[in-house]
């Protein structure tokens, strides 16, 4: 299985200028009427690091707060992109978890995607930033919004028990918990979820890649056919979100872009979320790997993304594309 190399669209802008950019993101807003492509060419071509530089001269050399401003500016889908592009990126998560589990009913599939996705590393500092924003921690929230053996799953991962991406791999280990997880499903009647929660959220991705190869030399079928055989409903998706990334993150993400642009509405939500957060990851990565799969450019994709009327009919509808475009680099 080869390594998995991400190739990000949105990288640091070379002679980066925050208060020219400052300036002209003000001259976009100023007056009548508001240059909306300016907008996008200036965020779109700067990594998140340098649009908090560029606030920060904003608020300094006109003592107005820059997201404010754009919001009285923007509207619709536009403005959540561009409001997306401006918060640091763990911020946006925390906010992207939280409006999941706020009011009736929960969004899983949210949850599954920042969870189930994220390293040791990463899951710490979203519980940390979690917690700083909302004074309540996540795993706490969580279980009053989850249940089963999902619940645990996802509070496992989230308690920080995953291994560290340099604990070192090892292949002995991976043959004996491939075959602990054989013994739990394929191998008896009924299936110990325990056991499948306990190896996938605590082993490292690179050590669940050598667990994958294993249980495939021991059972002859692949992971992610065990655990369709296996499980089913919210569980069934974290295991296979998790199972999916350790193989191609890429795919995993280009394959949630198809679905949120797919049939008759599209999940705008879904579709900012990754694009933003993906951005200055691994959205090249993605981009190829949507082509290869769904033999269509995501470019292509996002210019044909559905409407509701609302939206449609909005001055914005148009700048919303662009924008999400223009995240996208070259075709």
């Amino acid at each position: 299985m080869m390594e998995y190399k991400p190739v990000p669209t949105v990288v640091p802008r070379t002679n980066f200028d925050a208060a020219a950019d400052s300036q002209e993101l003000r001259a976009a807003m100023r007056g009548l009427g508001t240059d909306e492509q300016q907008i996008i060419d200036v965020l779109s071509t700067r990594n998140n690091a340098q649009r908090q530089q560029i606030a920060a001269a904003y608020a300094a050399e006109f003592e107005r707060d820059l997201i404010e401003d754009l919001k009285g500016e923007l509207g619709g889908k536009f403005e959540d992109v561009i409001v997306a592009l401006m918060a640091p990126p763990i911020e946006y998560l925390c906010t992207q978890l939280r409006a999941a589990m706020a009011g009736m009913g929960t969004q899983e599939g949210t949850l599954v995607e920042i969870l189930c996705t994220k390293n040791s590393e990463e899951m710490q500092q979203i519980v940390q930033a979690y917690e700083e924003q909302y004074q309540r921690p996540l795993a706490e929230q969580m279980c009053s919004e989850t249940s089963g053996y999902f619940r645990r799953l996802l509070t496992l991962i989230v308690t920080g028990v995953r291994d560290d991406l340099d604990t070192p791999i090892d292949e002995q280990l991976a043959r004996e918990q491939a075959a602990q997880l054989y013994a739990a499903g394929e191998a008896k009647l009924g299936t110990d979820e325990e056991v499948f929660n306990r190896i996938m959220a605590h082993a490292s991705f690179p050590q669940l890649r050598l667990v994958f190869e294993a249980y495939k030399e021991l059972s002859g079928q692949t992971m992610e056919q065990a655990i369709k055989h296996e499980m089913d409903d919210e569980l069934h998706e974290a295991m296979m979100a998790i199972v999916e990334c350790v193989q191609s993150p890429a795919a995993f993400f280009a394959n949630r872009l198809y679905k949120a642009m797919n049939g008759a509405g599209t999940d705008d939500a879904t579709l900012i979320r990754i694009i933003v957060c993906r951005s200055e990851i691994d959205l090249e990565s993605i981009k190829r790997e949507f082509e290869r799969i769904y033999n269509r450019t995501l470019h292509s994709a996002i210019a044909d993304v559905s409407m509701s009327l609302r939206e449609w009919l909005s001055e914005t509808s148009g700048d919303y594309k662009r924008a999400l475009t223009a995240l996208l680099g070259g075709a």
